[in-house]
């Protein structure tokens, strides 16, 4: 199922689904649904039988007639992680150093800002005298239920859903900030970017792809996991011409991993809370010191692209 949440025409912020390409609303639907994500991620498991229970329905929008918002513009926390290697490697060589030890020994996040959402067409401000505006092609995890000290074996039972997840970076910032060794801070801070809709997990099922030392790059480490991934295109494209072309399974720190990484030492994850796969190899124009494509300015259009969940499209202003 394709979740999503819209406007309707009356300006008000509903939940529904995609269906035959077009929206149903939840409420109109049957009044004990919510009208909001965070309130269905929450219970989930009861309201999913009363979509199961309603059977067949009929659309009650098309899509020209709603538009749709951020699916949880409110989650109750967003880390980010760097969960593939060679988006490491070249964004490494580009920032003059090496790739630390620690990242192949434990899955490295950041908390970004879960207060600074963005959903499909919305604008994305430059930050006041940025220079060196970027995009970063990610996936990301939707928790569904709570849980902590999670094992990545048992965490697939917590994972409510995906989407596609623009990491919006201010290059010019977070070169001059990081210096400081403390994590991201302000160039991080300002926009991310998540649509256009949660496919739920059942739906990935078809895409579930283990990697071997053949099927994997061979200049590329071997992860210590070799399940868990999904054979899934990423592709990235700026004013119409393609940027990247990605795959989600060249990922080395995989969701379940994470999820344990972050739930460890008696930490609760909790549903509506959202975890970032990190940029797949080349998909963000740092990697190439913007020889690619020179930084994001105004009118700029940005369109990421998962397989299996859909295109989230902004525009900078």
């Amino acid at each position: 199922m394709k979740l999503i949440t819209f406007e309707n025409k009356a300006g008000e912020s509903r939940t529904g689904w995609l269906q035959d390409g077009a929206v149903v609303d939840m409420q109109l639907t049957d009044s004990r649904l919510p009208t909001d994500m965070l309130s269905f991620i929450d219970n989930h498991e009861a309201y999913f039988e009363i979509i199961k229970e309603l059977g067949e329905v009929q659309p009650h929008y098309t899509l020209d007639e709603v538009k749709l918002l951020a699916p949880l513009p409110n989650p109750r926390s967003f880390r980010d992680y760097i969960g593939f290697e060679q988006h490491m490697l070249n964004a490494s060589k580009s920032f003059g150093h090496t790739v630390g030890a620690a990242w192949y020994e434990i899955p490295i996040f950041y908390f970004t800002n879960h207060q600074a959402i963005y959903g499909p067409e919305d604008n994305i401000q430059r930050p006041a005298g940025e220079e060196k505006l970027d995009i970063e092609l990610e996936m990301a995890v939707i928790i569904g239920k709570k849980g902590k000290d999670i094992k990545a074996e048992n965490a697939n039972d917590y994972i409510f859903g995906y989407t596609v997840f623009n990491d919006w970076t201010a290059r010019a910032i977070q070169k001059h900030e990081m210096t400081v060794p403390l994590g991201p801070h302000k160039g991080k801070d300002f926009a991310n970017a998540i649509g256009p809709c949660i496919v739920t997990k059942d739906e990935f099922e078809k895409y579930r792809y283990s990697i071997s030392r053949e099927l994997h790059p061979e200049h590329l480490a071997m992860p210590k996991s070799t399940s868990d991934r999904f054979d899934l295109k990423m592709t990235s494209k700026i004013n119409g011409e393609t940027i990247c072309e990605g795959n989600y399974k060249t990922v080395y720190w995989t969701f379940p991993q994470m999820m344990e990484r972050a739930s460890e030492n008696n930490v609760t994850l909790m549903p509506g809370d959202i975890l970032g796969s990190g940029t797949v190899g080349w998909g963000s124009l740092i990697e190439n010191n913007f020889s690619v494509h020179r930084p994001l300015q105004p009118g700029d259009i940005v369109e990421l692209e998962v397989e299996g969940i859909g295109v989230l499209r902004n525009t900078v202003v």
